[in-house]
């Protein structure tokens, strides 16, 4: 199976994670006997230094071109880079909402996993951290709140700011497949989060969700408030399996459960459009204070181009086997300096992405 895969290296320690993932993918291509084609595409502040524009029409073509794109993290410091001197719209960031929106990714999945060897990490009681956790957040992307209209102007002397949050009934309807598409690969139970005691919207949402379930009899669907559900991630996150929410509230529950897990450095992100296709990055930033410096953790990279094995060629043995890899290494008491605690080896971003790669055989 031949794959051509996009790959934006990005900001920061981004280009130095991304390699890490490339060459686990090549060592799985080596042992299962598939190939991956790489184009080198660029955006965010890297794309402004050489095109005066954090994202090209040429460099999204050739993303829609690919069978998935595989990225870094973006950004740098915004009190220092000249990045963000610019007008909002050519920020670096900015690229990567046209990217969203140009490639249709409107599904975002977020795993958040508390491996057993790092629980010493979570900032939870011992007693939550001994039970352990490994959610999905299914996080709709590219409608509501941060895509409606919305505008500031003065009223009778007073400004006013207006931000409009739309769903429509198939963009509900869409994403709620997805999640329960998810859920059919997990353990089958979807927790779909919402506002539905004050909003339209969530009570729209919370009607399309209901109607979705009908065809997936073999899944357990619960409903829960938004407020509800960021005092349970705390309280008992072991409860949940795939937490399915609107943009807003997916934003602010994923970052809340990143945290949980002890380290956004060891945490994968997807982002998925109706078809196969699916833009894989990790969770965390560009950390420019650490570029160049080896130090970086390539574990949530790597993890992310699992899940481009499994949600866009379908390849979930592969997909298992990067897992267990990453996993046999942190039993092997193997750690970045993120996660390094007494008693560990610390070793660097490279060494990091050899020791996965010899675990996969």
């Amino acid at each position: 199976m031949d794959m051509k895969i996009g790959v934006i290296k990005g900001d920061g320690i981004g280009p130095e994670i991304v390699d890490e993932a490339m060459k686990v993918l090549d060592r799985i291509g080596e042992v299962y006997g598939h190939s991956f084609s790489y184009t080198q595409l660029l955006m965010g502040g890297a794309s402004i230094d050489v095109n005066g524009v954090p994202l090209t029409e040429e460099t999204l073509q050739a993303a829609k071109e690919s069978d998935a794109v595989l990225m870094g993290s973006i950004g740098g410091d915004a009190k220092t880079s000249p990045w963000y001197q610019l007008e909002p719209d050519k920020r670096p960031e900015a690229g990567l909402l046209k990217l969203r929106k140009g490639l249709n990714l409107f599904a975002n999945l977020r795993p958040a996993v508390l491996y057993k060897e790092l629980k010493g990490a979570c900032p939870l009681k011992e007693e939550i951290a001994d039970r352990g956790f490994d959610m999905m957040i299914m996080r709709e992307l590219t409608g509501g709140l941060y895509f409606g209209k919305r505008s500031t102007e003065k009223v009778d002397g007073v400004l006013v700011a207006k931000d409009e949050l739309t769903y429509s009934e198939e963009e509900i309807r869409r994403i709620a497949k997805r999640g329960f598409d998810i859920a059919m690969k997990r353990r089958k139970k979807v927790t779909s989060v919402d506002k539905a005691n004050v909003l339209d919207s969530s009570r729209l949402w919370r009607k399309v969700v209901e109607e979705v379930a009908q065809d997936y009899p073999e899944v357990t669907l619960e409903h829960m408030l938004v407020d509800n559900c960021a005092m349970q991630l705390v309280k008992d996150p072991a409860q949940f399996d795939v937490i399915l929410t609107e943009n807003m509230f997916g934003d602010i529950l994923s970052d809340e459960a990143s945290m949980v897990t002890g380290s956004i450095g060891m945490l994968a992100s997807a982002s998925l459009n109706e078809t196969k296709f699916g833009l894989y990055e990790p969770s965390g930033g560009s950390a420019p204070d650490i570029a160049g410096k080896g130090i970086a953790n390539p574990i949530a990279t790597i993890l992310s181009a699992a899940m481009m094995l499994r949600y866009s060629f379908d390849l979930d043995k592969e997909a298992d086997a990067v897992e267990a890899a990453v996993e046999k290494v942190l039993q092997d008491g193997y750690r970045t300096i993120d996660i390094m605690s007494e008693g560990m080896t610390q070793i660097g971003t490279q060494e990091m992405g050899d020791r996965i790669c010899s675990c996969i055989a």
